[in-house]
């Protein structure tokens, strides 16, 4: 299956997207690597959308041709000492892994959430260090990589290590 890379868009949720995101949040492939559990039926999704996407400061639908294929979610801490840091994390559809959707999808999210939070100055990206596509992905749009944080997160039954990325605001490119 070849994709045009041109047509990946980004676009809030809306509560039509309960099916599409049913077909990608409810396969544990894709939630193997994610803090929330896999989804199973339609009602869970319009939940999810409802309480969890819409209201989200920065979570984005990664869609082909407006429908729905991934999310991209960019999460700006609060309180003086953390405001100037969030932690990001996306998912596809199976189907569409290694073919550089979530890769164009987070080169495209980075400097909007830059101009839409002018405070924040960090990105950070924990990422299993199991997963190594996901460590491709943000290597491949200018995450450095920080170091392993080892037993790091209990999840899903288990304790995982994790790789921590950073992205800066001065890592943008300046605009000509």
């Amino acid at each position: 299956m070849e994709v045009d890379l041109a047509k990946i868009t980004l676009r809030p949720f809306k509560l039509e997207d309960a099916d599409d995101l049913l077909l990608f949040a409810g396969d544990d492939q894709v939630t193997n690597y994610l803090r929330w559990q896999t989804l199973s039926s339609k009602q869970e999704a319009l939940d999810h959308i409802k309480d969890v996407c819409i209201p989200h400061p920065w979570r984005r639908s990664i869609c082909i041709d407006n429908c729905s294929i991934g999310y991209i979610s960019i999460f700006p801490f609060s309180g003086e000492e953390d405001r100037f840091k969030a932690n990001i994390g996306y998912g596809v559809a199976v189907k569409y892994w290694g073919h550089g959707i979530a890769t164009k999808a987070v080169k495209m999210a980075v400097p909007q959430f830059f101009a839409d939070f002018p405070d924040v100055v960090r990105l950070e990206a924990f990422i299993d260090a199991q997963n190594l596509g996901s460590q491709r992905v943000v290597e491949k749009t200018g995450f450095q990589k920080e170091g392993m944080l080892r037993k790091y997160v209990y999840m899903k039954g288990k304790l995982r290590d994790m790789f921590i990325y950073s992205f800066l605001s001065t890592d943008l490119p300046a605009n000509p």
